[in-house]
């Protein structure tokens, strides 16, 4: 005869149990959270995003062969940046056939098992490379901003959190950090108003620098936040003849490891681009590539949370050798230091995918080893 209890009932057996039960739900509640994680990929660029392409050119540019391809090769996800003037028009509309090109984007990834970062790459009121960026001084420019990620939401919501993730703004430049970081703040909100697990990728000022990161102020108590960096150091080899620089009217000769320029490779060289030169040339090797990540390792040390290259590249204007060098350095570094990344680019001009449309074996054995 039992007195209010089953027979063999224990309340310290129970009080197991349900610990047990709740243990073993964690994982599944916690997926949201943790679910999107991201190793190695690449940038999908001039397609959505600084490109004058239109209907069909735009269609073919890149296709589900592209993401077989990608995947194919090893990548686990794809960073694919949009422009404002792609998607909306001046009115403010959304481009229809636009963000029917992303949504089939994000479907081919699914296919093939890809996560994806959505980029917002450059605004009308905001290019990176541009002296003029009204995003900062005008009201009605951010609020443009936050409406453009609030239609993302709206169109974005619904696709897995393990999967999709939403970068608020490439390369942000403001004179001021704070203007940044305010920004940042009301982003933030417009997103987490309807999508609290989704992950958010949040960058720091003057170019997504690792030099600037310290500036960053990471919103509190929100682990769904991945910190990147950009890195493209050392300058003057990664952009070697880039038209669009102010260094890029120097062909001459560039080297990895060691010092870029040496001061005899200057010879009839016309100042003053030779002392734009010789003052941004350094020794590079592993050693200092690590030691110019300091401040980006260090934020995710103290912040817990995760970290990521979302842009690094080399133009194939470079030597060969140096150039497989300082890609064979960049991939140690990262990887010991456990930062995801994304090279730039895919089929641009620092691509993985040479002019011919062939891959580029020799970086992609380095990139994405057997």
């Amino acid at each position: 005869m039992t007195t209010g209890r089953r027979a063999g009932f224990s309340p310290t057996r129970w009080t197991a149990w349900i610990l047990t039960g709740l243990l073993a739900l964690m994982p599944a509640l916690g997926a949201e959270r943790a679910g999107f994680k991201v190793k190695r990929g690449t940038n999908i660029s001039h397609w959505l995003s600084q490109s004058a392409r239109r209907g069909a050119e735009r269609k073919t540019w890149f296709t589900r062969e592209d993401v077989a391809f990608l995947a194919g090769l090893g990548f686990d996800h794809l960073r694919i940046p949009i422009d404002e003037e792609q998607m909306w028009d001046a009115s403010g509309k959304q481009e229809a056939e636009a963000f029917a090109l992303l949504n089939q984007a994000l479907d081919w990834c699914a296919e093939f098992k890809l996560a994806a970062i959505v980029d917002l790459h450059i605004l009308r009121s905001h290019h990176f490379n541009d002296k003029e960026r009204p995003l900062w001084t005008k009201p009605e420019a951010q609020e443009k901003f936050l409406q453009c990620w609030r239609e993302l939401s709206d169109v974005l919501h619904a696709r897995s959190v393990d999967s999709v993730a939403y970068e608020l703004m490439n390369e942000p430049v403001a004179d001021n950090p704070e203007d940044w970081n305010r920004l940042v703040a009301k982003a933030m909100t417009v997103v987490r108003a309807r999508e609290p697990g989704r992950v958010i990728v949040v960058g720091s000022n003057r170019w997504q620098s690792a030099e600037t990161f310290d500036q960053l102020k990471v919103p509190d108590n929100d682990p769904n936040i991945l910190l990147s960096f950009h890195f493209y150091e050392p300058f003057l080899l990664t952009h070697h003849t880039a038209g669009w620089t102010s260094i890029g009217g120097y062909t001459g000769a560039v080297k990895y490891p060691g010092r870029t320029v040496e001061d005899g490779d200057l010879a009839g060289v016309p100042e003053p681009l030779a002392a734009e030169v010789r003052r941004g040339s350094r020794v590079w090797d592993k050693a200092k590539i690590t030691e110019k990540m300091a401040k980006p390792l260090a934020m995710a040390r103290k912040t817990g949370l995760p970290l990521y290259c979302g842009e690094w590249g080399c133009l194939p204007a470079v030597p060969s050798e140096s150039r497989l060098a300082w890609y064979r350095d960049m991939v140690a570094v990262l990887t010991a230091n456990g930062v995801g990344w994304a090279t730039w680019d895919y089929k641009g001009g620092f691509g993985l995918r040479k002019r011919d449309g062939k891959a580029d074996q020799d970086l992609t054995d380095i990139l994405l080893p057997k």
